[in-house]
């Protein structure tokens, strides 16, 4: 993989993590019940693929 291609995988990485962070406080201090479980699982599922796209670029 080029190095321009690794950069842009890092950034979607980076993005993903701090948009599940975001996600999660939002979660944790304004909603309740069911969405905030949803909203919890969501912010999950996006740590994970920002994690899986930052080890992937560092390969």
């Amino acid at each position: 993989m080029d190095p321009m291609t690794k950069m842009w995988v890092s950034l979607l990485g980076i993005g993903l993590m701090a948009l599940a962070a975001l996600l999660i406080t939002f979660a944790r201090l304004k909603t309740k019940g069911i969405v905030k479980f949803v909203l919890s699982f969501v912010a999950f599922v996006f740590l994970v693929f920002g994690f899986i796209y930052g080890v992937f670029s560092i390969i």
